[in-house]
């Protein structure tokens, strides 16, 4: 037996002596990872610093497995220490698996490899099968695309473009660099990708959601959405949800998780809705990133930010357990309570609910186009649901500009109307199909005119204000062969905000979408309310109120509410007639709400009576009901 190993067998010893096993109670709907870095791994050649952190870690949060980062910025950790390390873990009952982040430079505006080098090549090859050595599972952090332009890559690229060259390019990485060498040396091993939050954009980099899901054993979900102000994305709150969600449509029950940080941290609030979201889209587990991050210690100003009504986190409930007689913070008060206090929030909850279903919208593979509106339409409380194919077997289908790639896109439109079902594009998706058939549906024009209004009509005769003035394009139609659904208007003039024409027994809608998406969040009350009934027809409960109060809507007749505003705030729920209570399954309490008459004109009646009930959610929190 090689020397290292009896170092290792006989430290381990020693280890168990010093520091004996503790299982803890686990998470009854998820299982909880943290991942640690190259650089900590590293430092775990030290028992003593390794187990005076990690017991902090462990103190808060449930842990089920750790990651071990092997290679990050050339760096690779010694085999010893990753031994010792991995035994120090499974001996407390934690489950190991390998990490490997494939960088140059991290700090180098993210310096990647380049994969027509062969030194990088080879070192890569080398770091996977090390890897893969030592572990079943091996995940690759968010890094596995290239950003670089040397001269021996603009040569291989030649005259294609630097998408297609990128694409190819990974694809082969993934056969020759990384699935071919790890399975030479484990065949069983488990090979995830982990892809980041920037989804849009994943073509241009050589991220391949066309090839890799189904190359790699499984897929993993960066749902790091931060601030979407003060980070540099501007991602918003929702698509913690939604990204989840579309990558488990890529491949369906081989999406491993959701991974968070604590990166832009602001407020608390940001940090638990991120693994709060992941988990309302059903994550398996979920991954804090990293070790290092759950020993940030928390700012006592948070207490403050919080008292002074900035943040709702409930500071004193979470703090309680860890404050001294004399009320001061000990040291150990990190960022792993926070997330274990949010974790520990959120799993009774889960239990309740059953599989996530939302509006089905189109997104082809490598596509472009109004970036991310499906993440500004799930915080005016549509409930989004992103697909790489063409939901064709669903009543209504929302598609947005990126739509656009397919080329068989209008005929497909035609099929779904002419089958007498519904559909809804945005503004932008109607600009780019003007001149490839669109006209045979309706006639309207995208003009390059643009409106800036502050005066909606959502119905006939009535008119509502926005608090701000909001830009939006202008769509011009023939009259009496479409209509104006709702109405922007400016002065003596206006505008479509959604527009109807009737096509083959089916139902076509255009929404207008604001040249600043986030406008979307300031149009009247009563405006979303009617774009949120025309796009969820089928639902048996939707919301009216204001925006930034996203809806999450389960198969089981339970759903969610979830406010991202800083008030109280109250929104009624409409239901189906069938629905004759609602159960806040926190609080047990049973809503019965009142019943609003479907409206009539000249003694015709239109639509259903629906049930209506008023509820108020606090902010930045999530209530959560069963319909009866």
């Amino acid at each position: 037996m090689p020397t290292r190993m009896l170092r290792s067998i006989r430290l381990t010893g020693i280890l168990l002596l010093l520091y004996p096993p503790v299982f803890a109670e686990t998470y009854r709907n998820f299982d909880a990872a943290i991942y640690c870095r190259v650089y900590e791994v590293q430092k775990m050649q030290d028992p003593e610093w390794l187990h005076a952190r990690f017991e902090v870690m462990r103190r808060w949060i449930r842990v089920d497995k750790v990651y071990l980062e092997t290679h990050r910025d050339w760096v690779v950790v010694d085999e010893q220490t990753l031994i010792q390390a991995k035994r120090y873990f499974e001996d407390r009952g934690i489950r190991t698996s390998g990490g490997i982040t494939i960088t140059v430079d991290e700090s180098n505006r993210f310096e990647t490899y380049c994969y027509t080098n062969p030194e990088h090549r080879k070192k890569l090859k080398e770091v996977i099968a090390y890897t893969a050595r030592h572990f079943d599972e091996v995940i690759l952090d968010d890094f596995f695309f290239t950003s670089c332009k040397c001269a021996s890559c603009i040569e291989a690229k030649g005259d294609r473009s630097w998408t297609d060259f990128r694409l190819e390019l990974l694809t082969d990485a993934v056969r020759e660099l990384i699935l071919k060498p790890a399975k030479a040396v484990n065949p069983d091993v488990t090979m995830i990708i982990k892809y980041p939050n920037w989804y849009e954009h994943f073509q241009g980099l050589g991220f391949n959601l066309g090839t890799q899901p189904g190359l790699f054993d499984r897929i993993y979900t960066g749902n790091e959405t931060r601030d979407p102000v003060f980070s540099h994305q501007h991602l918003q709150n929702y698509q913690s949800y939604l990204i989840f969600r579309y990558f488990e449509n890529l491949k369906p029950g081989g999406n491993a998780g959701g991974w968070v940080d604590t990166g832009g941290l602001r407020f608390l609030d940001r940090y638990a809705e991120q693994l709060w979201l992941t988990l309302f889209a059903k994550a398996p587990e979920i991954t804090l990133f990293d070790f290092r991050q759950m020993e940030y210690p928390l700012r006592p100003s948070l207490r403050a930010e919080w008292q002074g009504g900035k943040t709702s986190f409930d500071f004193d409930e979470m703090i309680a357990p860890v404050l001294k007689p004399d009320g001061t913070w000990p040291e150990e008060t990190t960022l792993a309570l926070a997330a274990g206090y949010a974790l520990g929030k959120i799993d009774p909850v889960l239990g309740f609910l059953g599989h996530p279903v939302g509006i089905k919208s189109y997104k082809p593979f490598h596509s472009t186009g109004e970036d991310f509106i499906h993440n500004y339409l799930g915080m005016i409380g549509l409930p989004m649901d992103l697909v790489p194919e063409f939901p064709s077997s669903e009543p209504f289908v929302f598609l947005a500009e990126t739509a656009k790639n397919d080329p068989d896109l209008v005929s497909k439109i035609k099929k779904q109307l002419t089958g007498g079902r519904r559909v809804m594009i945005t503004s932008g998706l109607l600009h780019a199909l003007q001149g490839r058939g669109i006209e045979d549906i309706v006639e309207l024009e995208f003009t390059n005119r643009k409106a800036l209004v502050r005066e909606f009509m959502p119905g006939w005769g009535e008119i509502v204000r926005s608090d701000k003035a909001i830009l939006i394009p202008q769509i011009g139609y023939l009259t009496n062969d479409s209509w104006e659904e709702v109405s922007a208007l400016d002065g003596l003039n206006g505008w479509p905000v959604v527009h109807s024409a009737d096509y083959g027994g089916g139902k076509l809608f255009v929404l207008t979408i604001p040249d600043n998406f986030a406008d979307l969040y300031h149009l009247p009350q009563e405006v979303l309310n009617r774009i949120r009934q025309t796009m969820m027809p089928d639902f048996y409960v939707r919301l009216e109120g204001p925006s930034q109060i996203a809806l999450f809507v389960y198969d089981n007749d339970t759903f969610i509410t979830e406010s991202f505003l800083p008030e109280i705030s109250e929104v009624a729920l409409i239901f189906d007639p069938r629905v004759t209570a609602l159960r806040d399954l926190l609080s047990g309490e049973k809503l019965e709400g009142e019943i609003r008459a479907a409206p009539r004109f000249r003694g015709r009646r239109f639509g259903e009576d629906k049930r209506v009930v008023r509820i108020r959610i606090k902010p930045h929190s999530f209530r959560v009901f069963r319909a009866e």
